[in-house]
C-alpha cells in the first residue's frame, strides 16, 4: 500500500516504514503527527485519487529527529560593479518514520 502526501508545499510517494525528511512541523521526538493532506492511495491493483484530497485518508508518522539540512550558498553579483555576496542557508528539517495509512 502506497499514498501520495502534501506537506511542506511538496509531495512524497510513502509506503509504511519509509524514512523521509520534510520541511519542519511541530512536535517532540518520538511524537506521532497525522499527515491528513493525501493526494493518493494505492495498493493491491486500486488507485484512489482525491479531488483534490481522499476523503477519510490519514497517514500516522513518528518523528525521529529534529535537524537541519545541508548548507547551501546563495551568492549574488552585479557585473561590472565589482559586487558580490555570499551567504549560506540550512533548512529547518523533520525525519519521519510513515508507521500507517489509513
Amino acid at each position: 500500500m502506497f499514498a501520495v502526501v502534501e506537506t511542506g508545499g511538496k509531495q512524497y510517494r510513502v509506503r509504511p516504514g519509509d524514512v523521509i525528511d520534510i520541511e519542519k512541523v511541530d512536535g517532540d521526538v518520538g511524537a506521532t503527527i497525522e499527515l491528513d493532506r493525501v493526494l493518493a492511495v494505492g495498493g493491491d491493483g486500486a488507485v484512489q485519487i482525491g479531488a483534490p484530497l481522499v476523503d477519510g485518508a490519514k497517514v500516522s508518522a513518528k518523528i525521529l529527529k529534529q535537524d537541519r539540512g545541508a548548507k547551501i550558498l546563495v551568492m549574488r553579483h552585479m557585473a561590472r560593479k565589482n559586487f558580490r555576496k555570499t551567504r549560506g542557508h540550512r533548512q529547518w528539517l523533520t525525519t519521519v518514520e510513515i508507521v500507517s495509512i489509513a
